[in-house]
């Protein structure tokens, strides 16, 4: 088809005319056209973006990657022969995980196959991952059904990767640069695109459901042990706590519910979706042939179920008592009076409704510190995360109130809730909110100050009631003074403030640095540091903090032998930013001045004409602590 050839037919099914096309490519052109405003007639080149948002980007979705990896691994084996490339793209679009052969990384680059790219719609106009993330479906866009004409030599088949509450995180990717005519050549590519995601689902539900009941399905008795289909989770109470997206469309048609609904899912009882009650669907373990467990769902069908029980059995125990906050800001850190009057601020916080907002570096866990106060407030709703810096501009109102301004209305999140929604009854976090744009601020003020927000394509404002939790690098009271943040907003965010230090300030540096080599230890064969490697790591500075403290011990556990890290191990830059100094005769000066000082380490640093900074790097180096 030529180029003019294209532009006339997209042209052609803006005024209605019928040319064949799938319904899915026909809405998407129309999106394209309507909402967007791009022009079929102006070629596009793939959009990389920088390597700063590219890292957030990835930062944000590392959980999943984690999770994802085997899953995507294999089926890159599957179809590398034939020349797929494999992208694995946050909700935003951007791609997050790229296999592909190094070969060919001119060309994939130069088509947008490649780490970094971003394939949402108003960027890429009709694309395979633009698509999904607007429609929720797996699908294929085959050559010309591509909008732009400089991706119409590509074919790419895509299926969404949802998270256990049933929203859409990430879309599963494999293309062609060049293919076979016939667009029904990638059915099978469709087939192994969505058995991966389906796999990717289970497993993410699973390393998230550890104390509750999970309960795998299969239509056949004969897969159900080997090859589930769909799966959800129970809470002590006999509620539905989490789904795969197979699980979702179960219990949605089990009762006429709509799946893209989730929360009209989340949290009702099992009862209301099968015939049988949660003891019973507990029974059924694999101390019973599958044959025998076979269930009955309200609509008359039937599946065969398999029952795993909770790994910590929590039934019985409220959500919301003082119990349950103790373990969650237990995790905050060591034994030191900085970290425990931050524990005495989250316990107390946490039980308000108070907005609260966290000031710190990057990488100093500010989302975790988030998470915590969460779970010690005690709300049932879900913990919902937006990175406001990794969102292009016109894309921030999409996510937060589910449809953006003027002629976007409508466009991103048909079927779909903004995040404010999704929040209702839990804790919006929004992170690097000192990045968030005008229009943006303006929008969250009005919802924050009405306790309101617009339902996509209704224009009756529904209450909405969630706890706020921002966060920031940035200080925002310079950015208010600066111009860049709106007061009344800063006032709003700011009515309990939380700071979080450097990794190279922190006096529980060790305690961490051992919850670190647990997490990322193996069963039977747990993580520690030579004498040697732990000087390096007590002695580097560690500008990207707990981030990049615990990236480094992934990064030698990997390479280290029967669980012991040497310096070899580690990343390189540690041992060549590390001071080439540890001697007796100084370790020997520091204890003796502490000890003169009786262990005050303001005084010790007067004496020794250093900052605090360097003396606490300093005796973590030489393994000092606290002297009493």
């Amino acid at each position: 088809m030529s180029f003019a050839d294209h532009v006339r037919e997209i042209e052609s099914v803006s005024q209605g005319v019928q040319t064949g096309r799938d319904d899915i490519v026909v809405e998407s052109w129309r999106r394209c056209l309507e909402d967007y405003q791009l022009d079929p007639s102006r070629a596009r080149e793939a959009v990389i973006v920088s390597e700063t948002l590219l890292r957030e980007h990835r930062q944000q979705s590392e959980d999943l990657v984690r999770i994802a990896r085997s899953g995507l691994e294999r089926l890159y084996h599957q179809v590398a022969e034939q020349n797929y490339v494999l992208l694995l793209s946050d909700r935003q679009g951007v791609t997050v995980e790229f296999l592909g052969d190094p070969s060919f990384n001119n060309n994939l680059r130069k088509a947008g196959l490649f780490l970094g790219s971003e394939w949402s719609e108003p960027r890429a106009g009709t694309c395979a991952v633009g698509a999904c993330i607007a429609t929720g479906e797996a699908l294929t866009i085959h050559q010309t059904d591509h909008f732009d004409m400089t991706h119409t030599p590509l074919s790419c088949t895509a299926a969404p990767i949802y998270d256990m509450h049933g929203s859409l995180t990430a879309v599963l990717d494999i293309s062609l640069l060049s293919s076979p005519i016939l667009k029904t050549s990638q059915n099978i590519a469709r087939h192994f695109v969505s058995s991966t995601v389906r796999r990717i689902e289970l497993a993410n539900l699973m390393a998230h459901s550890r104390n509750d009941l999970v309960l795998r399905f299969a239509a056949a008795p004969e897969f159900l042990d080997v090859d589930p289909e769909a799966a959800i989770t129970l809470d002590g109470s006999g509620r539905i706590s989490g789904m795969t997206h197979g699980g979702a469309r179960i219990l949605a048609t089990s009762c006429g519910l709509d799946w893209r609904r989730p929360q009209d899912i989340i949290g009702q009882p099992v009862a209301r979706f099968f015939d049988a009650d949660v003891n019973e669907l507990a029974a059924l373990t694999r101390s019973r042939l599958p044959q025998d467990r076979r269930i009955a769902i309200r609509d008359g069908s039937t599946l065969y179920a398999h029952a795993i029980e909770p790994q910590q059995k929590t039934r019985g125990v409220p959500l919301s008592s003082e119990r349950s906050a103790v373990p969650a800001v237990g995790r905050l850190g060591g034994d030191t009076p900085e970290m425990d009057a931050l524990r005495r601020k989250v316990t107390r916080l946490g039980r308000t409704s108070l907005p609260i907002l966290i000031q710190g570096p990057t990488g100093t866990g500010k989302e975790f510190l988030a998470r915590i106060i969460h779970d010690a407030s005690g709300l049932k709703g879900r913990f919902v995360a937006i990175n406001c810096a990794a969102i292009p501009d016109q894309l921030v109102e999409s996510e937060l109130f589910g449809y953006l301004p003027g002629a976007f209305t409508g466009a991103l999140t048909k079927g779909r809730k903004g995040l404010v929604e999704e929040a209702d009854g839990g804790t919006l976090f929004l992170d690097e909110i000192g990045d968030m744009s005008p229009t943006a601020q303006s929008r969250l003020l009005r919802v924050l100050a009405e306790g309101e927000v617009l339902p996509v394509g209704g224009s009756v404002p529904r209450k909405v009631d969630f706890r706020v939790v921002s966060a920031s690098h940035r200080s925002l009271s310079s950015l208010v003074e600066e111009g860049l943040f709106r007061e009344d907003l800063y006032y709003r965010l700011n009515a309990a403030m939380l700071a979080l230090p450097s990794l190279r300030d922190r006096e529980d540096f060790s305690w961490l640095l051992d919850r670190l080599l647990e997490k990322h230890g193996r069963a039977g064969r747990p993580l520690r540091l030579s004498d040697a490697a732990r000087c390096v790591v007590l002695g580097y500075d560690w500008p990207g903090n707990i981030r990049e403290l615990d990236n480094a011990l992934a990064f030698a556990a990997a390479l280290c032998d029967e669980g012991l890290i040497e310096v070899s191990d580690l990343p390189e830059h540690l041992g060549r930013t590390r001071s080439p100094e540890p001697t007796d005769k100084r370790e020997a000066e520091l204890r003796a001045v502490l000890s003169a000082c009786d262990g005050n380490v303001s005084e010790a640093a007067r004496r020794l004409g250093i900052d605090r900074t360097t003396l606490h790097r300093q005796m973590r180096r030489f393994n000092i602590g606290k002297l009493h």
